[in-house]
C-alpha cells in the first residue's frame, strides 16, 4: 500500500515534535529547572543566605511563586548576618505583598539577624532553630579614615566640593562633630524604621522592641519567650507547617529555585567572586543591618 504524503508529513512533523519536547523536558530536569510534572500541592522553597547585598534573585522568586497557582505556601530560608537597608527593604516588602495570596514561613538557619531578621518579621509565622542566632535589632554605619597613612607616604588629596556635605564620610580626614550629627540623624531614623517593622508585624509595642533593640543578640529559644519568633523547628518543621496552613493534606511536594546548570569552572569563579565581593563589603562604608561577628 502506497504511504499518503500529507499523512506520513503530519505523522514525521508530530513526531520531531514530541521527541524535541522531550529532549527539552528531559534537560530542564536534568538541570534543575523543572521537576516532572506532579498533581501534589506545592511548597515553594525560597533561600536568603549571606550578606544581603542584591534583593532581586529572591524578590524576583517570591513573585514568581506569588503567580504559581499550583504553590500553595511558601517558606523563607533566611541564613545571613544581614545586609544592607534598602535589599533587606526590598525583600522584606515583597514578602508583604506575597502574604496577600498565600501563607509564608520563614525557617531560620544558624544566623538570622539584623536584616535577616528584619525580613523575617514579614512573614505570617518564624520558625527557628533553637541554636539558632537571631535579633541584632539596629543599624550601623562605619566610616575608614586613612588620612593619617597618606601623611606618612607623602600623598595629599585636594576637594573641590558644591556643598558643605557634600564629601561627608570621605575617608581622606576625620569627620567633624556638625556631620556626626547630621550621620546620626540618619541612623535614628532607618532605626525606627526597623523598630516599626517588628512592633507592627510581631504584635509587639515600640517601647518592648526598643528596650531589646540595642544590637544583642539571641538563641532561637531566647526569641521565642521574647515573641520574636513562633516556633522552635528545623527547615522540614517549617515546610509542614507551611502545608498546614495552607490547607494542603498529605505530603506537599517542595520546590526549590532550580539552577541554571553553569559549568564547573564558571561555578567556582563565580563562589570565588561572590566571596571575594562578600568581603569587600565587610569593609566598605555605608549603612546597614548587619550583626559583625
Amino acid at each position: 500500500m502506497r504511504r499518503h504524503p500529507v499523512i506520513f508529513g503530519v505523522f514525521l512533523l508530530l513526531l520531531i515534535f514530541v521527541l524535541f519536547f522531550l529532549i527539552v523536558f528531559s534537560v530542564a530536569i536534568f538541570t534543575g529547572d523543572r521537576k516532572p510534572f506532579s498533581l501534589r500541592d506545592k511548597i515553594g522553597v525560597v533561600t536568603v543566605g549571606k550578606i544581603i547585598s542584591d534583593s532581586y534573585p529572591v524578590v524576583d522568586q517570591l513573585v514568581e511563586y506569588g503567580r504559581d497557582d499550583s504553590i500553595k505556601a511558601v517558606v523563607v530560608r533566611v541564613d545571613s548576618p544581614g545586609g544592607g537597608v534598602v535589599p533587606s527593604q526590598e525583600i522584606y516588602n515583597a514578602i508583604l505583598s506575597l502574604k496577600k495570596k498565600k501563607r509564608v514561613v520563614v525557617s531560620m538557619g544558624s544566623v538570622a539577624a539584623s536584616g535577616g531578621y528584619y525580613i523575617a518579621c514579614a512573614a505570617d509565622e518564624i520558625v527557628a532553630n533553637p541554636g539558632t542566632i537571631t535579633g541584632s535589632i539596629g543599624v550601623i554605619a562605619h566610616f575608614s579614615n586613612v588620612e593619617e597613612l597618606l601623611k606618612k607616604i607623602g600623598l595629599k588629596s585636594s576637594i573641590i566640593k558644591s556643598g558643605k556635605y557634600k564629601d561627608i564620610g570621605s575617608p581622606l580626614r576625620e569627620m567633624t562633630q556638625d556631620e556626626k550629627r547630621l550621620f546620626q540623624g540618619v541612623i535614628d531614623d532607618i532605626y525606627d524604621q526597623f523598630i516599626e517593622a517588628v512592633s507592627t508585624n510581631r504584635n509587639i509595642t515600640k517601647k518592648k522592641v526598643a528596650d531589646i533593640a540595642d544590637g544583642r543578640i539571641f538563641t532561637g529559644r531566647q526569641a521565642l519567650k521574647m515573641k520574636l519568633v513562633d516556633f522552635l523547628g528545623d527547615k522540614e518543621y517549617a515546610i509542614n507547617l507551611a502545608a498546614k496552613l495552607s490547607g494542603i493534606e498529605g505530603e506537599p511536594e517542595v520546590v526549590c529555585p532550580g539552577k541554571k546548570g553553569l559549568g564547573f569552572w564558571k561555578y567556582i569563579v563565580k563562589e570565588m567572586a561572590s566571596t571575594v565581593v562578600g568581603e569587600l563589603k565587610k569593609e566598605s562604608s555605608g549603612i546597614s543591618y548587619l550583626y559583625l561577628n
